[in-house]
């Protein structure tokens, strides 16, 4: 008998259809010489410190740090997973083999591989790897399985991951709040979670302290185009009309006229935390809302697999394209341009060399139906980026004309769409186009649209003007800015090809980087105000009280994420990254115990009583980032 472990009934219901284990039992399937069953997403955890030392129940810095010999795993303490965890135990003593059926991630692997090693499972196991649930998908995963043995060291990345945030977690947790706390309250400590915060609050300090400073910018107008000088602008508004008066009475001749075409490309396909960024920026979807969504449509079998983090397919996936794209029926006149000729094969849409697991996300082909408001939204996005991915670039002609008037130089940009291309795709939509620059080489300078025909030589009177500008201070994080702040580990970058180089040192996975954001949120660190993000003053002070750069920055914690990442690739050493966890929490320790300063944080944390915190919080933080 062949037992199969999906990550939750749904999943399991589908599984089994494709089987053919259409007898229902308690808790599984069977049927055809399969058993399939499932798991309630995590039935264990790594345990808590009690359970390796009774001494380590209490909250004592004389504690610190807590570091087992040896990380061991448990069942969680509800009465259902351990009824669940019963069933999938006696199913796999008498099975012959197990199929892996879990979430195809790092985190789906640590959940299947715990329950195994807690079902004590000796027997054979086969990996199922798909990227979409559709029955087709499903059938072709099956007839392709794989042996567990290849997925071993995403596994050993993922059980690294849970020990880095329980050693850091757990010990940063009660560190700080015995150290610095009043009144008992808990201050809490993520290896991601204090980063991130530590973003927030930098920003909001930054914008707190700027100095807003004028200058005057020397601009003319001539034949209805607005000219730029070259000049610096001015600090004062008196240096800036002396300028403008030297040229007042002088003809503006016209210089050089030059012409380039250029284009811009389509915008890449979704990862997760494009696609958050963009529901947030279009309808102020929260990250939490953004996933939970997509991952329904996952369930739904409308889309692949959501938990990505690149925007890539792979060439196999080009053949699927046309058959997906005539599946969105309700995009006919967006799809009308692309029929009649071979679809568009761009290498910023397959390359095989940027998809490890899992490619980006696009719609599976099956047709949509009884969908929610936030589903169609999601699903809208998912649609249109695809669709737009196989138009052509947009296409314009860009000019430059540079002029004189007395000794002073101007310049005027101009800007013409000769073929929108993929922009016709977002032409009716309320919001501006995805990743819209100000011109294709990303430039700030100022451009006018279409621009008079000028004729080198011409010259002619103009009205010069000053234009006071203000420096504006940089903008409150929103959840969507605060995502591509994580994936960048802080960096602040627009480039698409320089965000794809910087996610090995991002923070946090782009399946948990939304949750992040939500322990914030409960924890009282920060507030949402419209949509700007804005640090609490407890959220403050605890960033205040922090002065190991080890646990605050972004950069180090992206460090940490990419040494995950390597593990997963077989490059780097669990053993290595272990002893560095805890080199890292030893020397946290020995710092802040050095403190004599008498520091304390003596602001009122939200929904912090100490006696439910202390009861939760070493099972939360060993699992949290």
């Amino acid at each position: 008998m062949i037992v199969c472990i999906t990550e939750k009934p749904s999943v399991g219901k589908d599984i089994a259809a494709i089987l053919g284990a259409t007898t229902r039992r308690d808790g599984y399937f069977e049927g055809n010489g399969y058993y399939v069953t499932w798991t309630f997403g995590h039935l264990c955890s790594l345990k808590d410190p009690a359970d390796y030392n009774e001494y380590w129940r209490r909250w004592s810095l004389g504690a610190l740090p807590m570091i087992p010999p040896r990380f061991g795993i448990k069942l969680q303490n509800d009465e259902g997973i351990q009824r669940q965890f019963r069933v999938i135990e006696k199913l796999i003593s008498e099975a012959d083999e197990v199929i892996n059926c879990g979430d195809a991630g790092q985190e789906g692997e640590l959940i299947q591989r715990w329950v195994y090693q807690k079902a004590g499972c000796t027997k054979p196991v086969k990996r199922l790897w798909i990227s979409s649930l559709t029955d087709e998908a499903i059938r072709e995963g099956f007839h392709n399985l794989q042996p567990s043995a290849n997925y071993q060291s995403l596994y050993v990345a993922g059980l690294c991951r849970a020990i880095g945030d329980w050693v850091l977690g757990i010990n940063a947790t009660r560190l700080y709040t015995l150290k610095y706390g009043i009144d008992r309250q808990i201050l809490s400590i993520g290896r991601v979670q204090t980063p991130t915060l530590a973003l927030v609050v930098k920003r909001q300090k930054e914008i707190e302290e700027f100095v807003p400073r004028d200058s005057w910018e020397l601009k003319t107008r001539y034949r209805d185009a607005i000219f730029t000088s070259a000049l610096e602008p001015f600090p004062t508004e008196e240096k800036g009309k002396a300028a403008l008066q030297s040229i007042a009475d002088k003809l503006l001749k016209i210089g050089n006229i030059t012409k380039k075409k250029g284009s811009e490309a389509p915008p890449r396909l979704f990862d997760l935390t494009s696609l958050q960024v963009e529901a947030n920026r279009k309808y102020s979807f929260s990250a939490d809302l953004t996933l939970k969504t997509i991952q329904s449509l996952y369930e739904k079998k409308l889309t692949t697999y959501p938990r990505v983090d690149t925007t890539y397919l792979t060439q196999d996936v080009y053949k699927q394209c046309g058959k997906i794209l005539n599946s969105l029926t309700a995009y006919q006149t967006l799809l009308e341009p692309l029929r009649g000729k071979p679809l568009k094969k761009s290498s910023k849409v397959f390359d095989n060399s940027k998809v490890t697991d899992h490619h980006a996300i696009i719609p599976t082909g099956q047709k949509p139906g009884n969908l929610t408001d936030e589903e169609q939204k999601i699903f809208d996005l998912v649609a249109k980026r695809f669709i737009a991915a196989f138009y052509p670039d947009c296409r314009f002609e860009q000019t430059t004309v540079t002029a004189k008037a007395g000794d002073v130089d101007f310049k005027c940009l101009g800007r013409v769409t000769l073929d929108p291309g993929w922009k016709a795709v977002y032409s009716t939509d309320s919001a501006k186009e995805p990743d819209e620059k100000s011109s294709a080489s990303g430039t700030k300078e100022e451009e006018s649209g279409s621009i008079p025909a000028f004729r080198k030589g011409e010259e002619g009177p103009h009205k010069p003007f000053l234009a006071k500008k203000t420096t504006q201070p940089p903008k409150y994080y929103t959840e969507g800015t605060l995502l591509k702040a994580m994936e960048t580990a802080g960096s602040q970058v627009d480039d698409e090809e320089l965000r794809e180089a910087l996610k090995a040192n991002g923070i946090g996975r782009p399946s948990t980087r939304a949750s992040i954001i939500e322990t914030l949120f409960k924890r009282g660190y920060i507030r949402r105000e419209r949509k700007s993000l804005r640090a609490t003053q407890a959220g403050i002070d605890i960033i205040g009280i922090i002065k190991e750069e080890l646990l605050k920055s972004a950069k180090l914690t992206g460090q940490w994420e990419r040494k995950l990442r390597m593990i997963e690739s077989g490059d780097y050493k669990a053993e290595d990254f272990i002893g560095e966890i805890k080199k890292m929490i030893n020397d946290i320790t020995i710092s802040v115990l050095s403190d004599n300063t008498n520091r304390h944080i003596s602001t009122n944390i939200p929904d912090s009583k100490p006696e439910k915190a202390r009861k939760t919080l070493s099972k939360q933080d060993s699992k949290k980032d």
